[in-house]
C-alpha cells in the first residue's frame, strides 16, 4: 500500500498556483471562461504559442499587468496543471489544464506586490519610517522603503524595489528599474520616475471608507513617468 501511494504521488501531474488576467467579460483571446470551472487544452502546450496562459503566483504579482491593463481587466487566482511550459524568465506559464478560482481586486494585487518585495528584502536593503514628517529610502536590489508616519515619504531607487506609504498625506516614489510605488492612505500620492513602473493609490471618502482604487503602469494608457498621481473615481489623476 505504501509503495502504491508513493507511485501515485510521483506520477501526479505538476500543478501550480497562478494569476490570470481577463477582459471584463471574462474572455481571453476570444475564449470564454467562467468562474470556478476547469478547462483543458487538446494539443501541444508551448509558452506564448498554445495552451492556457497565466502568471506564476510565485513571481511578482504585477507581472499580469504586462498582458492585461488594470483599467479594462479582471484578475483571478487560477490553478494550472498537466503539461506546463514557461517563457524565458519563467513568469508566464502555459498549461494543458486551468481552473478558475476567486477574483482578485486591484487592492489585493497591490498588497501582494508589496508583500512580495518585502519578503525578499534583506535587512540592510529595507527601511521603514513611522515618524511624523519622516522619510525612508532604499537603493538596494529588490529592496523596499515603507512609510507609516503622517506627512512622511518613502522612496526607492533600487532594481525591482518598492516604495509604499500608509501614512496620512504621505508620498511614495520610485526611480528604480522595474520598481513600484504604492500608497494606501488619505490625501497621499504616488510617482515613478521611469516607464514600465507600477503605480497604486487609494481614494478615501469623507467618512474614511475606501471610495475607489486605481493603478497603472507608467508609459501606458496615458500614465506618465515623473508625474505625481492620486486615485479619483477609479482612475489615476495627476495630483
Amino acid at each position: 500500500m505504501t509503495t502504491a501511494t508513493r507511485k501515485k504521488k510521483a506520477d501526479a501531474p505538476e500543478q501550480i498556483a497562478s494569476i490570470k488576467g481577463f477582459n471584463k467579460d471574462l474572455t481571453c483571446r476570444g475564449f470564454q471562461f467562467e468562474e470556478g470551472k476547469t478547462y483543458e487544452h487538446d494539443g501541444t502546450v508551448s509558452a506564448c504559442a498554445s495552451g492556457f496562459h497565466a502568471c506564476d503566483a510565485a513571481e511578482h504579482p504585477l507581472n499580469v499587468f504586462q498582458f492585461y491593463a488594470p483599467a479594462t481587466s479582471r484578475y483571478f487566482d487560477v490553478t494550472q496543471a498537466g503539461a506546463l511550459s514557461r517563457d524565458g524568465d519563467g513568469a508566464k506559464v502555459a498549461s494543458a489544464k486551468i481552473t478558475l478560482g476567486v477574483e482578485i481586486s486591484l487592492h489585493d494585487l497591490a498588497l501582494r506586490a508589496v508583500e512580495f518585495v518585502m519578503s525578499r528584502t534583506k535587512g540592510k536593503d529595507k527601511q521603514h519610517n513611522k515618524a511624523v514628517s519622516g522619510a525612508a529610502s532604499n537603493s538596494g536590489v529588490s529592496g523596499a522603503a515603507s512609510n507609516s508616519g503622517d506627512s512622511g515619504a518613502a522612496s526607492n531607487s533600487g532594481y525591482r524595489g518598492a516604495a509604499s506609504n500608509s501614512g496620512y498625506r504621505g508620498a511614495a516614489s520610485n526611480s528604480g528599474v522595474r520598481g513600484a510605488a504604492f500608497s494606501h492612505a488619505p490625501y497621499s500620492k504616488v510617482m515613478c520616475a521611469g516607464d514600465g513602473q507600477a503605480l497604486y493609490n487609494t481614494e478615501f471618502a469623507s467618512d474614511g471608507s475606501i471610495a475607489s482604487v486605481a493603478c497603472g503602469i507608467t508609459g501606458r494608457d496615458g500614465v506618465k513617468a515623473g508625474v505625481w498621481y492620486v486615485a479619483k473615481a477609479g482612475k489615476l489623476v495627476a495630483a
